[in-house]
């Protein structure tokens, strides 16, 4: 691959696609709202994610745009986070649009996040990208809009991948620091009922499964999780037990309510089951490294 922007590409995922493309991808741009600057093979672009202001020239002959933007929904669900979560992902989404549509020659290939919450809480159905329930709330409403956005644009030469991504295990961020620290301070007991469904997925087999949509040219929705949702109070137990801690504290709805007040943070990221599996990445034929949770763990803490 000759040339990838990732926009909005120095955050956690971005810095894991960035490790894992660096080496077999001759020039990656980085659209930050930074400083723009130079690092070997890798240029930091300032952007404006809400208008073109001389960016968008980046995007000409690129092989793949991947846009990370989007406010953390890691935060209290006021009306002003509300507006800059959906505002975010809907503005970054349309002026990319824009700037894909106004390129001579643009990126082949366009990878957006989007996210697995747009799925229904489920208990007991697994949700696929064919029969997957899509419901109504704050989260799956912005899940919607943000797609929708995405897809209202025709771009007769790119071709445009919504990645639903559920929550990326990795050694530096995502989930799995604040996850050890609870565990080894003994609150790594059950969250809530412990029944809910995580989706999950390892760093690396995010970053194999987006060179997967490249190189298979798989377009449309794609869940980008692991193969096997594991319910929450399995979750907490096999990582205590790769952490080597004994025992955790269960932590209840109203003591997770009381907590996440203080964090600054919504109980939603915990309580809701995301029964998610992938099913066009298995009909695919990829094939995941980490496709257990302690496999992953193991990979991860040890």
């Amino acid at each position: 691959m000759k040339k990838m922007i990732i926009a909005a590409g120095t955050g956690f995922l971005g810095n894991v696609l960035i490790e894992h493309f660096k080496k077999s991808c001759e020039q990656i741009v980085i659209l930050t709202r930074g400083k723009s600057k130079v690092d070997g093979h890798i240029r930091y672009v300032n952007w404006d994610a809400r208008k073109m202001t001389g960016w968008e020239t980046e995007l000409e002959n690129a092989d793949v745009l991947i846009n990370l933007a989007g406010k953390s929904v890691d935060c209290r669900y006021t009306d002003a986070n509300k507006k800059e979560i959906f505002d975010s992902r809907i503005d970054s989404t349309s002026v990319l649009n824009l700037a894909v549509r106004t390129c001579a020659n643009p990126p082949q290939h366009w990878l957006n996040s989007s996210t697995a919450t747009i799925y229904s809480h489920s208990l007991d159905k697994q949700m696929d990208e064919t029969y997957g329930e899509i419901g109504t709330d704050f989260s799956m409403d912005v899940a919607k809009a943000w797609e929708a956005e995405f897809f209202s644009v025709e771009t007769p030469k790119t071709l445009k991948t919504a990645m639903r991504t559920s929550i990326v295990l990795g050694k530096k961020g995502g989930a799995l620091p604040p996850l050890k620290k609870l565990a080894r301070f003994g609150f790594g007991g059950k969250q809530g009922s412990g029944r809910q469904f995580i989706s999950w997925i390892h760093e690396k087999d995010f970053a194999r499964a987006v060179e997967f949509c490249i190189t298979q040219k798989l377009g449309g929705c794609v869940n980008v999780v692991a193969p096997e949702p594991i319910r929450n109070a399995l979750f907490m137990r096999t990582l205590r037990t790769v952490l080597g801690v004994a025992a955790g504290v269960p932590v209840g709805k109203k003591m997770l309510e009381f907590g996440a007040n203080i964090m600054g943070t919504e109980t939603e990221l915990i309580l809701k089951s995301r029964n998610v599996v992938p099913k066009r990445l298995n009909d695919s034929g990829f094939r995941f490294v980490y496709g257990t949770l302690e496999k992953a763990l193991h990979n991860l803490i040890r």
